[in-house]
């Protein structure tokens, strides 16, 4: 198991090398400067996330679109995550990953632009979307849309059931005392009471629990910044300036502070907000919208709830509490679930118990969300006959991952997203200009709420679902 290890980290590394970096924060830094800062309108989204188009065609409203993309996003992530961040890339990794986060924006708007735009109907009156369809629709590259397909769902059982039950039977063990293997046990019995239910039951679960459960969340941590005030600003400095040390901490420029703070800020942003990781539209195509701006601004706001907002304050509290009792502290030396315990332990009493409620939430919404997307990428490779083994297979995976080393986990999940953003990057740019078109017209010089007669329509010559498929 170490050798296997050591050789998962290599891989991780070298996925995660200064190409990655540079195509996934110059495809943000890019679409921000193309579509004229869209991050402008997220108040624009956040009202229109409210808001229903009933009279549009889809199999999920707009809010629920939203809340199965937030419920995959608002995680682990953002505080196991963030704490793993800390660990490995310093305080500055905070930094990064909030920046990754702002940026972001512009790419999850974009992929949810593309998404409604190349969505198709198959036979069984489901819609099937995502960055595939878009990719083969839109590009015209067949053997593109099928590996990031394939990548899809290899990310589906790193980030989408190892990593999340992993956390929740960690932080469950530390808490309550309980054993590992039942807590999976049990997450697995839960996770599998609502797939049976499909995409809509899914939708009302992750519509209840996920506002509850970020709100409970967000009044924990402005506890702890009240208890911690006297370090707040001392930890937002060192966030600051750690993210942009030139301190030597390897070869070359590439193992300066700075870099590796990048990577692991950047690669923890993506793992918290999944901008440029394509896995958003694979939903935030089957909402209920009258055109592709209108969804992909509702989608954009998942980036801002979710590393803006939640990911911040998260690295905020930690870094203040480590600062508390250590005002030169070596964050290597600690463990990701040391850090977040530390942190809430703050709040009298019921501290832990906040954390542990609201990451066992989080986790749990999270699968859900992430079963959703594996669900899309299967239909578009294999149709509906190899759905149902997906759905048990993934349902084990929840139970393995409880049981695994964290580490491992981690790093099969950070190449897992890697290698799923690649074939989306590559497509948000080669498709830019279809983005910006669709913008001008019903944003910029057109009206948001403009229906499009186009967005629903069958593409004869694209991928079509076996008839009597059902969910």
């Amino acid at each position: 198991m170490e050798t296997f290890a050591k050789i998962i980290s290599q891989i991780d590394s070298i996925v995660w090398g200064a190409p990655l970096l540079i195509l996934l924060v110059g495809a943000h830094i890019f679409l921000t400067f193309y579509l004229k800062f869209i991050q402008r309108y997220v108040p624009l989204g956040i009202k229109l996330s409210v808001k229903n188009d009933n009279a549009a065609d889809g199999d999920v409203s707009q809010f629920g679109a939203l809340a199965i993309a937030l419920a995959a996003t608002i995680g682990t992530g953002n505080i196991i995550g963030v704490s793993t961040a800390i660990v490995n890339g310093g305080p500055g990794a905070v930094f990064w990953c909030w920046l990754c986060g702002f940026f972001g924006i512009a790419t999850k708007y974009s992929e949810g632009v593309l998404a409604v735009k190349y969505r198709i109907v198959g036979k069984d009156g489901m819609i099937r979307g995502g960055p595939m369809y878009a990719i083969e629709r839109g590009m015209h590259c067949k053997w593109l849309a099928i590996l990031f397909a394939v990548f899809t769902i290899a990310a589906c059982c790193g980030i989408g059931s190892l990593t999340q039950s992993n956390a929740v039977a960690k932080t469950i063990e530390t808490s309550f005392s309980v054993a590992p293997w039942i807590t999976g046990l049990l997450e697995a019995i839960f996770i599998l009471l609502v797939v049976i239910g499909g995409l809509k039951m899914i939708s009302k679960v992750c519509g209840a629990l996920v506002p509850a459960m970020a709100l409970l969340y967000v009044i924990g941590c402005f506890l702890i910044i009240g208890i911690n005030h006297a370090t707040i600003f001392p930890a937002i400095k060192l966030i600051v300036t750690s993210a942009f040390s030139m301190k030597a901490i390897g070869g070359g420029f590439f193992g300066c502070a700075m870099m590796v703070a990048m990577r692991f800020g950047v690669a923890r942003g993506l793992f918290s907000n999944e901008s440029g990781l394509g896995s958003a539209p694979l939903i935030a195509a089957s909402a209920k919208t009258i055109n592709p701006v209108r969804q992909a601004l509702i989608s954009s706001t998942g980036t801002f709830w979710d590393t803006v907002c939640i990911c911040a304050l998260t690295g905020i509290v930690v870094v203040s509490s480590v600062l508390k009792t250590n005002p030169t502290p070596d964050f290597a030396a600690f463990k990701a679930n040391e850090l977040a315990a530390m942190a809430f332990n703050e709040i009298p009493y019921v501290g832990k118990y906040i954390l542990a409620v609201s990451l066992t939430i989080f986790a749990y919404t999270t699968i859900l969300g992430w079963f959703c997307y594996g669900r899309q990428a299967i239909h578009y490779l294999a149709g509906q006959k190899t759905f149902h083994i997906f759905r048990i297979v993934f349902v084990l995976l929840v139970f393995s991952g409880s049981v695994m080393s964290l580490q491992v986990v981690w790093d099969i999940s950070d190449i897992a997203n890697g290698l799923m953003a690649v074939p989306n990057l590559i497509c948000l740019i080669w498709l830019c200009k279809v983005i910006k078109s669709e913008t001008e017209r019903y944003l910029w010089k057109g009206d948001i709420n403009t229906p499009d007669p186009e967005c629903l329509k069958i593409n004869k010559e694209g991928k079509v679902e076996d008839a009597g498929a059902t969910d």
